[in-house]
């Protein structure tokens, strides 16, 4: 029997995709904030109302993460790459208050004096549960305290083309609804690293009309070359890394049509691609060597069977699910293997959006209307991937399934700013993580809300990471 440990990796590190509290959110002006392009033509009160369903979603979602587990699993922590549940909601109170309230509202600090607890640049995720933090009742009290404000903001502030760069569109409410949101996802992680009996429960997703292989979901789908339009200059909540839309140009590539799947990635096992230094870089194989990786995180051999935990369940591994809680290391280390490599980032956005009919970037694979749950897998409906060939609805122009959604997929590309880029609101949400450091995945997973997942929208994290619900897929030259 293989068991996996669920902290093979506990580096140090700042959290990429998270607010910070590394700046002053009173001080947005100059360059970074009139440089910044803001959509135009948007009706302000849709928006209002966009913000009002996204903050109430995000807040539901919260709550139900929190709310499952008692005051002692709130408190502990179940994994030193993750913080105590606890954090994440006054965090998230935190961040509200800050930039809604304070920022926005010009009102008075609520706390002033827990504003460095919850300082995700100050404090590593390991050192959390050391700090004096709020309890569960104080911070479920605080968080609630601050959203009531926030929604009375909500309801006042002119969100019209003319006002100032938060309000505008009213971004600073889509960039809240986004963040809490995106720690909804990081709780969703913790709660798969907790040990114990499962806590959430979910329906499974829906299944692919045809089974693999019947001909109706092709293994891999044909992207002509040429440009496309990347990035956006329209999405109004768009954030600074995914700006300002852009032309590349790209050579015809070919790309799987859906996820590399566990059965699939079981053949690489069972060749012993983790026994084998010629499909590894050197840092991968580096990690191999010094954690004996032989399988993906949450995985184990059991009496000739391959299982995994799953949010405290033991199952059968399913051949036909998209492979998740996988390194960069391991999904680049899976393609060298089969012969092929990982798709850039540029090739996976114009697989995901461009339509070679009109000759534009749509807002996601299928169209530019809103995700649906028969488009994609989103929003935490189900605690785990779809089959491969589910969803054919969102399936982009060039055939390419499941690009939305299902899994986070590792790119070949290093995380860095666009043409263009202007840094808002703060360095610190994208400026600081550009670099050789940070690899860029794309499409969301099961875990992640609409509102933090567009066919622009950009999402990094150190090539190391297993605990993040990520897979891949893979893509060879025409």
């Amino acid at each position: 029997m293989t068991q996996h440990r669920g902290h093979e990796e506990p580096r140090e590190e700042s959290e990429p995709r998270q607010l910070s509290d590394a700046f002053d959110p009173t001080q947005v002006s100059g360059p970074a904030a009139t440089g910044f392009p803001f959509a135009s033509g948007v009706d302000p009160e849709a928006l209002r109302r966009r913000a009002l369903d996204a903050l109430l979603a995000a807040r539901d979602r919260t709550t139900l993460l929190t709310d499952s587990v008692d005051d002692g699993e709130l408190t502990a922590q179940h994994s030193p790459l993750m913080s105590p549940l606890v954090w994440d909601l006054a965090h998230i109170g935190n961040q509200e208050e800050q930039w809604l309230l304070r920022a926005v509202g010009g009102r008075e600090a609520l706390c002033p004096e827990i504003d460095g607890l919850y300082n995700a640049f100050e404090h590593s995720r390991a050192s959390r549960p050391s700090l004096p933090l709020l309890a569960p009742a104080e911070a479920r009290t605080y968080a609630s305290d601050v959203r009531g404000r926030a929604l009375e903001l909500l309801e006042g502030t002119p969100l019209h083309e003319g006002g100032g760069p938060l309000e505008r569109a009213g971004f600073a409410f889509g960039m809240i609804a986004q963040h809490e949101q995106q720690h909804d996802e990081t709780m969703l992680i913790t709660h798969q690293l907790r040990a114990g009996p499962a806590a959430l429960t979910a329906p499974a997703p829906p299944a692919p009309p045809e089974p693999v292989g019947a001909g109706t979901v092709p293994s891999e789908v044909f992207v002509p070359g040429g440009p496309f339009t990347m990035g956006t200059s329209a999405e109004p909540w768009a954030l600074d890394n995914e700006r300002p839309a852009h032309r590349r140009d790209v050579a015809a590539f070919h790309l799987d049509a859906s996820p590399v799947t566990c059965g699939a990635y079981l053949r690489f096992i069972e060749d012993d691609g983790y026994g084998d230094e010629r499909w590894w870089a050197p840092d991968g194989w580096a990690m191999v060597r010094e954690h004996g990786l032989s399988a993906p995180l949450f995985w184990r051999r059991e009496a000739g069977q391959w299982l995994r935990r799953r949010f405290g369940v033991t199952e059968p591994v399913p051949h036909d699910e998209p492979v998740l809680h996988v390194s960069w290391y391991e999904a680049d280390a899976y393609a060298r293997w089969a012969g092929r490599r990982l798709p850039t980032e540029a090739e996976w956005e114009k697989a995901a959006r461009h339509d070679p009919v009109s000759g534009r970037s749509r807002r996601y694979p299928w169209g530019d209307e809103d995700p649906t749950p028969e488009r994609a897998n989103l929003g935490q409906r189900h605690l785990r991937p779809a089959r491969s060939g589910a969803y054919p609805q969102g399936r982009s122009p060039a055939g390419a399934g499941q690009l939305i959604g299902d899994v986070w997929e590792w790119t070949s590309s290093d995380f860095l700013p666009y043409p263009g880029f202007v840094a808002f609101p703060y360095r610190e949400y994208s400026e600081v993580f550009f670099g050789p450091g940070h690899k860029v995945l794309r499409g969301g997973s099961f875990a992640v809300d609409q509102v933090a997942c567009r066919g622009t929208f950009r999402n990094w994290d150190l090539p190391v990471r297993r605990q993040i619900f990520a897979g891949f897929r893979t893509a060879r030259d025409a």
